[in-house]
């Protein structure tokens, strides 16, 4: 990689300095699912009014800036993607809206008047169902202010950042859901909760890839350890080794002559491999798959 390819990730990895982004994290009710995808445009307005008064009331200055809002909720997944997308969508259609008289605004993007999302408001059907979704607002003004508000987000929000009442019971009405928790949450908030859950769900090896494509996309990242797949993050994407079958079992299985045991635990083994590939690409991360012999050592995919 040369100098200006790792300058170029690097600043793809931050936001601009007068923008604080954030979410609205709604974690649903066992069973339930949300009815709506996005909010109409006069529903979106009033949300963002309440969450507006909701963080003011913990970082007051966050009147001295534009609040923007999207109406439309996204699996955490893809809120967490390398260069914030989701964020950065955001901060185009911040950039198109009329310009007030010089007073910070309040802006809410949902659904069309014929209640179509637009495109750059549409999740991903493949990743809805859980019961976790978050809705991107980002503040904008003067940097000075919104470091100081970003700084303090980092320390109030993910442990006073719910949201109240009529701001929670607007949420549940008008998305059609039922949400046992709304809470206001920062990018950082929300990664060391996936972390958290993906260690439940026995994906805590995949984790340093993910937040090294997050946070340092300039850096490397590798999983070589028996017995998970072999992997290498650089350059934006993650390089798997493809094994043969013989491979395999030279690798990971060179004292056992079961043929039959053997066969059952390859064929987990590629299910896992399907798995973290899932993973990944539901992250935005690229995967490409490279044929590799037993002996093959991470760095070298």
């Amino acid at each position: 990689m040369n100098e200006d390819h790792i300058g170029g990730a690097h600043a793809a990895a931050r936001l601009p300095g007068n923008i604080v982004a954030g979410l609205v994290a709604l974690e649903l009710a066992p069973g339930s699912r949300i009815g709506r995808a996005a909010l109409a445009q006069d529903q979106g307005a009033r949300l963002a009014a309440l969450l507006g008064r909701d963080l003011a009331a913990l970082v007051p200055d966050v009147r001295r800036l534009d609040l923007c809002l999207a109406a439309a909720h996204f699996d955490p997944a893809e809120a967490l993607r390398p260069g914030w997308p989701l964020h950065r969508r955001l901060m185009e259609l911040h950039a198109r809206a009329p310009r007030g008289g010089g007073e910070p605004r309040i802006i809410a993007f949902g659904a069309d008047a014929g209640g179509e999302v637009p495109q750059p408001l549409a999740d991903e059907p493949a990743l809805r169902g859980g019961s976790l979704r978050v809705l991107p607002f980002l503040l904008h003004g003067d940097p000075e202010v919104a470091g100081d508000v970003a700084e303090a987000f980092e320390i109030r929000l993910l442990d006073a950042g719910m949201a109240q009442a009529d701001t929670a019971l607007l949420l549940q009405d008008a998305f059609e859901a039922r949400i046992e928790h709304a809470r206001c949450l920062t990018l950082h908030d929300l990664a060391a909760m996936v972390a958290l859950q993906y260690e439940h769900l026995g994906l805590a090896p995949l984790w340093p890839l993910i937040e090294t494509a997050l946070l340092s996309p300039q850096h490397e990242a590798l999983l070589d350890a028996v017995p998970e797949p072999v992997l290498h993050y650089a350059g934006g994407e993650a390089r798997m080794a493809l094994f043969s079958p013989a491979a395999w079992r030279e690798r990971y299985r060179p004292d056992s002559d079961d043929t039959e045991r053997l066969r059952r635990m390859f064929g987990h083994f590629e299910t896992r491999q399907r798995q973290l590939a899932a993973v990944l690409g539901a992250h935005g991360i690229d995967v490409v798959f490279v044929e590799a012999d037993a002996a093959v050592d991470a760095r070298t995919l």
